[in-house]
């Protein structure tokens, strides 16, 4: 039967979502040393933490609509939003006997008396499938930072009657995105997780990135241009996902001015860079517009002219460190001056 063939590839795919991201290290009878729920959102009762893992500041995507696949052959942008922030990632295993519904009931439940926004839901395999089929290449991109324990491989294996939401939340302090996806594991693989519903919830905290990065000043800039012909900035800061400069850039602006001012004949390229989180061209796309953000801004709040200015997008393609860490995807995440 096709269909059922379809089906199945989808659950195998959010199954290797589920699992890919881990960096666990409890023994199969004991919950992960250091773990701990997320201060906003309870566990369902009874429920076991398998799996964790926090990070300070990463990228995460979040699936806010059926997804569709354009004519490059990746998904619709806007079926998928790009997050930076706080990342915690929770697996839990739920009490035998408890369905997978009851569970993600109860979870959506607990969102919304929080005053989460829902902002897209699916619930059955055929309803999922499209989530499924995606989950792993877009929302749970595999690195080789974090590994699997034995338990947490399999606690979504074989996956059936699939939940998955979506929600958003407003606060003071910054706004909270949640993904949550629900299942029955149907491997034999391990007793102890067969036959029982698992729970995976990813919460991404928008908050900003502890700025390790000392602003270039321009007689810096003018040293390495005239060694190199390039120097890379990263004092230049913008919006999740937007090219949107943020006003704490205004800094190294000021400064890039200043160097353009000192040297009148200098003509230089913008160019943005990204790391290699998202798909190709978008990220493409996305690194042009910021780097004609930067040109705009010289533009129009430095006097610079227009004519010695010219924005360029790289993308994920000129990297200087690994993708496989945040420490290597932040020096990525860059803005360069080049000499024309």
């Amino acid at each position: 039967m096709p269909h059922a063939e379809n089906v199945s590839r989808g659950c195998r795919t959010i199954a290797l979502a589920a699992t890919l991201l881990w960096s666990v290290t409890a023994a199969a009878q004991q919950e992960v040393p250091g773990a701990k729920d997320f201060p906003l959102i309870k566990r369902y009762e009874g429920s076991r933490l398998i799996g964790y893992d926090s990070r300070p500041f990463d990228t995460a995507k979040l699936i806010v609509g059926k997804l569709t696949l354009g004519d490059n052959g990746q998904p619709a942008l806007d079926s998928v939003r790009q997050l930076e922030g706080r990342h915690t990632r929770l697996l839990y295993l739920a009490p035998q006997t408890r369905s997978s519904l009851e569970v993600f009931r109860n979870y959506e439940n607990e969102l919304l008396a929080k005053g989460f926004t829902v902002l897209f839901k699916c619930s059955g395999e055929e309803q999922c499938e499209s989530v499924g089929a995606e989950l792993h290449r877009v929302l749970y991109p595999p690195t080789k930072a974090l590994q699997n324990n034995d338990l947490s491989k399999v606690a979504l294996n074989v996956p059936a009657e699939p939940h998955y939401l979506a929600a958003t939340l407003a606060r003071p302090e910054g706004p909270v995105a949640v993904s949550l996806y629900v299942a029955v594991d149907r491997s034999t693989a391990f007793p102890e997780t067969k036959d029982r519903v698992a729970v995976l919830l990813d919460v991404v905290e928008d908050r900003p990135m502890e700025s390790k990065m000392v602003t270039v000043d321009a007689a810096k800039m003018a040293k390495d241009i005239a060694a190199t012909g390039r120097v890379a900035l990263y004092g230049l800061y913008f919006d999740t996902d937007k090219a949107d400069l943020k006003p704490e850039s205004a800094p190294s602006l000021a400064e890039i001015g200043k160097l353009l001012k000192a040297e009148p004949n200098l003509k230089v390229y913008i160019v943005g860079h990204t790391d290699n989180v998202g798909v190709f061209d978008y990220n493409m796309n996305l690194s042009q517009r910021r780097a004609k953000s930067v040109v705009d801004q010289l533009v129009q709040s430095h006097g610079i002219s227009a004519d010695r200015l010219r924005a360029a997008g790289a993308g994920m393609i000129a990297p200087v460190a690994t993708n496989d860490d945040e420490a290597g995807r932040a020096k990525n995440r860059r803005v360069e001056i080049v000499k024309q």
